[in-house]
C-alpha cells in the first residue's frame, strides 16, 4: 500500500476510536465516569501518551536518518562521477569513448530514478545500465599508459569507479522500507486508545468532535510523513535529483 493508503487506515482508526469513546461516554452507567473513575483514565492515557510520543519521535528519527543517508550517497556519487570524467579527460582523447558512455549511463539513470510523469514506476537496478557500467571498467583496464602520469589517473580512474559502483550498490541494496510494520501497528493502537479516551471524558459537541477531527488528522499527517521519508525516491517527498542534474550538465565538458 502507498503511504497516503495507510495514513488513510490510520486517520480512521483514529479518529473512530475517539467517535467509539463518545458514544459510550452516553451508554456507560453514569458510577462509570465519576471524577475518580476519569482521573485513572487521565493517569493511564499520560502514560500511553507518553510512550507514544517517545516511538513517534523514534518513527521519525529513523526515517529521517534514511532519507539523509540516501541523499549523502546521491551527493557523493554525483561528486565521484564528475571526478571520474574530469580524470579521463587529462588522461587524453583515447577516454573520449568512455567518456561519452558514461554520460549516457548517467542520463539513462537519471531518467529512470527521477523521471518526469511522477506517477511512473521509479527504477532504480537498472541492468543495461550496470552492463554498460562494467564496459567502462573493462575499457579503462584495457588502456596502455605511457609515462607515470597516465598510470596514476588510470590507477586512480579505476578507485573512484569502484567508490562509484559500491556506493550504488548500498544505494540498492537499503532500499527495505526502515519502518517496522509491527511497530507502526502498535503506535496506531496506542493513539486509538488516546483519542478514544479523549472521547469518553470529553462532551459530545460540534467544537469538540470539530477539534478532534483535526487532532486526528495532525497525527496521521506525522505518520504520512514519516512513510513518505521512508521511501526516499517514490512518493511527494523525495531525495533531489539535482546534484546528479547538475553532474550530467557537466559531463564531457
Amino acid at each position: 500500500m502507498t503511504p497516503a493508503e495507510i495514513a488513510l487506515i490510520v486517520f480512521v482508526c483514529i479518529y473512530c476510536g475517539a467517535l467509539l469513546g463518545m458514544f459510550l461516554r452516553y451508554r456507560l452507567p453514569a458510577h462509570h465516569l465519576r471524577e475518580s473513575s476519569k482521573d485513572v483514565i487521565k493517569l493511564g492515557i499520560g502514560l500511553v501518551a507518553t510512550m507514544t510520543a517517545l516511538v513517534l519521535g523514534l518513527l521519525i528519527a529513523t526515517a529521517k536518518s534514511s532519507f539523509d543517508t540516501q541523499d549523502e550517497a546521491i551527493k557523493h556519487t554525483s561528486a565521484k562521477i564528475l571526478l571520474f570524467d574530469h580524470l579521463l579527460s587529462i588522461y587524453g582523447p583515447e577516454t573520449q569513448e568512455t567518456r561519452d558512455l558514461l554520460r549516457r549511463i548517467v542520463a539513462a539513470r537519471v531518467n529512470a530514478t527521477w523521471p518526469e510523469d511522477r506517477f511512473q514506476d521509479v527504477k532504480l537496478d537498472v541492468p543495461e545500465s550496470t552492463v554498460a557500467t562494467y564496459g567502462i571498467e573493462a575499457r579503462i583496464l584495457q588502456l596502455s599508459p605511457n609515462n607515470d602520469a597516465q598510470r596514476w589517473l588510470q590507477t586512480e580512474a579505476l578507485r573512484i569507479g569502484t567508490d562509484i559502483t559500491e556506493t550504488r550498490w548500498f544505494l540498492l541494496g537499503s532500499q527495505g522500507r526502515s519502518i517496522s510494520l509491527p511497530f507502526l501497528v502498535v503506535v496506531v493502537f496506542w493513539l486509538t486508545i488516546i483519542f478514544g479516551s479523549f472521547g469518553l471524558i470529553a462532551p459530545r459537541n460540534a467544537t469538540v468532535i470539530a477539534f478532534l477531527f483535526l487532532c486526528a488528522l495532525s497525527v496521521t499527517a506525522s505518520i504520512f510523513l514519516i512513510l513518505e521519508m521512508d521511501q526516499p525516491f517514490e512518493g511527494l517527498i523525495r531525495v533531489s535529483s539535482t546534484p546528479l542534474r547538475y553532474t550530467l550538465s557537466h559531463l564531457g565538458q
